[in-house]
C-alpha cells in the first residue's frame, strides 16, 4: 500500500425534505449574496427552484440566477458566470442539479477567486489558488461532484473537455434527498449507476498498492450499486434504492475507495472525455461503451484485480484459468450494462466515428495526458487509438 491524503470537507445533509434548510447552510457558510446555478428547465418544472428561491427571499438572503448548463458543460456559459458573479458581488455559489451545474458552478468559482483565463486550470497550465465557496443541492446521483475535488469542462473552441482537481474547488455542504432523483428517465439513471460504478472501478483495477479494507469497501459499494439499479429498473419510485445510488455516488468519488492505492487508472475516463467533447453524448454512457474493450485490452497485465472483480463484485466462479475468470466477470459486467440500458460498444451508443475521427480522439487523449498514461497498463496514442477501434 501507499501512503495517502484523505480529505473530505463537505458537510452532507441527507434525507427527506432536506433543500428545506438550504438558507440555514448558506448562512453557516458566510454567503450573502448567492448565485443560484442550475441546467435545463426539470429544476424549474418539477418547482424545485421556486421552492429554494422561496426560502431565500424568507431569509432576507439576496441572490441572482443563472441556468443553462448542460452535460459535458461548456466554457462559454463559464465565463458568463464569472462575469455575472462580479457584476453582482456574489459570494457563494449554488448549484442546483447534477454533476455539470457543480462542475460548471466550480469553474464559475475558480474563475471569480483566480485571475486570467479560467481555462488555463483545465488545460493544465496552472493550479488554482482558491475557489468561491459553493454548496450543492443535488438532484442525480451520478458524478460524486457535490463531494469531490474535480470538475469537468467543454472547450466549444475544438471541442475540448478536460478535467480539473482541486481541493479549492471541494463543495462546503451538500443537500441530498433521494426523493429530488425520482423524476429522472431511466435511461439518466442507467448513465448514473454506470457513471457512479466507474468512478471506483478506475481506482480499483491498478497495479500499484492495494489495502484490504478498502478493497472491500469498494467491492461493497460496487455490488450494492449494481443491485439497486436493477430494482430500480423495475421501481423507479424506490426511495431505499434511490438513496443507496445517491450515497454510493458521492462515496464513489470522494476518494474513500481510491486510499492506499497509486490514485487510480483512470484511462476509460480520458477516452470517454474525447468521446464527449466531440460528439456531446452522455457521460455514464460513455463510459460504458468504451470500457469492455479498455478491460480486454488491459486484462492481462493486471490479472489479480480482475480475477478479484469477477470473482467478488460479478460472483461468477472460478473458471479454467484466472484470466478465463477475468473474462468471464467482463462479460458479466457488460451483461449487467445491458440489463440498465447501457451500450456495450460504440455502435449501440450511437456514434459511428470515421477511421479520422478514432484517429482524431486517440491523438487529443494522449496530448491531454502528456502521452501516455494508466496503472492497469500503461497506455499510449497507439493502444488508445486501438480501443476506441474494438468499440466500435
Amino acid at each position: 500500500m501507499f501512503d495517502f491524503k484523505y480529505y473530505t470537507p463537505t458537510k452532507v445533509v441527507f434525507g427527506r425534505n432536506t433543500e428545506s434548510r438550504v438558507a440555514d447552510l448558506i448562512r453557516e457558510f458566510g454567503g450573502t449574496k448567492i448565485l443560484i446555478h442550475y441546467g435545463g428547465g426539470s429544476v424549474v418544472r418539477s418547482g424545485l427552484l421556486k421552492r429554494v428561491t422561496d426560502i431565500l427571499d424568507s431569509a432576507g438572503i439576496s441572490y441572482v440566477t443563472l441556468g443553462g448548463a448542460v452535460p459535458n458543460p461548456h466554457l462559454g456559459l463559464v465565463y458568463e458566470g464569472i462575469e455575472l458573479c462580479k457584476k453582482e458581488k456574489v459570494d457563494f455559489l449554488l448549484a442546483v442539479g447534477g454533476g455539470s451545474s457543480i462542475d460548471s458552478a466550480k469553474a464559475i468559482g475558480y474563475g471569480v477567486a483566480n485571475e486570467g483565463d479560467v481555462w488555463d486550470f483545465y488545460d493544465y497550465k496552472r493550479k488554482a489558488e482558491g475557489c468561491l465557496p459553493l454548496g450543492v443541492i443535488l438532484t442525480i446521483a451520478a458524478t460524486g461532484s457535490e463531494m469531490s475535488d474535480s470538475s469537468v469542462i467543454t472547450k466549444e473552441e475544438g471541442l475540448i473537455k478536460r478535467g480539473y482537481s482541486s481541493d479549492h474547488g471541494r463543495p462546503k455542504f451538500a443537500i441530498m434527498n433521494p426523493e429530488l432523483t425520482m423524476t429522472l428517465p431511466d435511461y439518466q439513471t442507467a448513465c448514473g449507476c454506470a457513471d457512479i460504478m466507474m468512478h471506483t472501478m478506475e481506482r480499483y483495477f491498478t497495479n500499484g498498492g492495494n489495502m484490504e479494507i478498502t478493497d472491500a469497501l469498494a467491492e461493497g459499494l460496487l455490488r450494492t450499486v449494481k443491485k439497486n439499479a436493477l430494482i430500480l429498473r423495475e421501481d423507479p419510485k424506490n426511495y431505499d434504492a434511490r438513496a443507496e445510488v445517491m450515497w454510493a455516488g458521492s462515496l464513489s468519488h470522494n476518494g474513500l475507495t481510491g486510499c492506499g492505492n497509486d490514485g487510480g487508472d483512470w484511462m476509460t475516463h480520458k477516452m470517454e472525455h474525447e468521446l464527449g467533447g466531440l460528439y456531446d453524448v452522455a457521460h455514464g454512457a460513455g463510459l460504458a461503451a468504451i470500457w469492455g474493450s479498455w478491460a480486454r485490452y488491459v486484462c492481462k497485465d493486471c490479472l489479480p484485480r480482475f480475477r478479484r472483480f469477477a470473482l467478488n463484485v460479478m460472483d461468477v466462479g472460478e473458471r479454467g484459468s484466472d484470466e478465463e475468470t477475468a473474462l468471464a466477470g467482463i462479460e458479466a459486467m457488460e451483461e449487467f450494462y445491458r440489463k440498465i440500458g447501457m451500450p456495450t460498444n460504440l455502435r449501440e451508443l450511437g456514434v459511428k466515428p470515421t477511421e479520422e475521427e478514432l484517429a482524431l480522439m486517440a491523438k487529443k487523449c494522449a496530448d491531454g495526458v502528456g502521452g501516455e498514461m494508466g496503472s492497469a497498463k500503461v497506455l499510449n496514442e497507439e493502444a488508445m487509438l486501438a480501443i476506441y477501434r474494438a468499440s466500435m
